[in-house]
């Protein structure tokens, strides 16, 4: 079970919005190298990063501080926010990332998506923002007609390394990741899910350890662990089944 710290760029800088409104945005870092880097000095083994920017105009806008990160950090880093094009998920895993997240194109262009996982083996992950039930598109901008587990099951056998599934109405309010929602769409696909949005306190890293919880990938986490709500020791020792009083001292 990983739990992957999140930095989402905003002009070069690590922010954190509210229900993905850019106008919320809350500045917690001016060098995302630096922040990639205390996370893992930290323990965690994983860096989930988004491109605010470069989802809304659909391009890479923070290639330069993206680029920071890869160099800053020894981590995998998965990536995701305007990667719109074959070209543009070779040209980001040959400067070394881990593998692309495709969100917009994954309900645009859905069979791209499939020539991608076909070219790019376990290197691509889908990423599902959803509001209502349904999924949102373009920066969480625009609302689509299609169910969460309507788009999942199109990449069913595409070889998708991942889901990366957000449910906005939570993302940076801190009111819990809605494991109902999240459990469900594991248990309607093979793919492994990638719970995020919301994750706000030590109970959910223990709710990740629950059974039926368990055939998740992992959890994202971005403002509970800017705030301190989480402590970085005691949730990688819950997860990885050690005493916490060891992790601390």
């Amino acid at each position: 079970m990983i739990l992957f710290p999140a930095i989402d760029l905003k002009d070069g800088q690590c922010v954190r919005l509210k229900h993905g409104e850019m106008a919320t945005a809350t500045i917690y870092n001016d060098d995302p190298a630096a922040q990639a880097k205390a996370f893992e000095d930290q323990g965690f083994e994983w860096l989930h990063v988004v491109d605010l920017n470069g989802a809304f105009k659909g391009q890479s806008v923070n290639s330069a501080a993206v680029g920071a990160i890869l160099k800053a950090t020894k981590n995998p880093v998965q990536l995701g926010g305007g990667i719109r094009t074959l070209e543009q998920i070779e040209d980001w895993l040959d400067r070394g990332l881990a593998r692309v997240i495709l969100g917009t194109v994954a309900v645009r262009d859905p069979d791209l998506v499939r020539q991608a996982c076909k070219a790019f083996p376990g290197k691509v992950a889908v990423g599902i923002d959803a509001k209502g039930g349904k999924v949102a598109v373009e920066g969480w901008a625009e609302a689509s007609s299609l169910g969460v587990v309507e788009l999942a099951k199109k990449f069913e056998g595409a070889g998708v390394a991942a889901i990366i599934y957000t449910d906005i109405d939570r993302d940076g309010v801190l009111t819990g990741i809605n494991w109902d929602a999240t459990i469900d769409l594991a248990e309607a696909v093979s793919i492994p899910v990638i719970a995020s949005g919301g994750l706000a306190s030590i109970a959910d890293i223990v709710r990740m350890t629950m059974p039926d919880a368990r055939k998740l990938e992992g959890a994202i986490s971005g403002r509970a662990l800017y705030d301190g709500r989480i402590d970085p020791a005691e949730a990688l020792a819950i997860l990885q089944g050690r005493p916490v009083a060891e992790a601390k001292t």
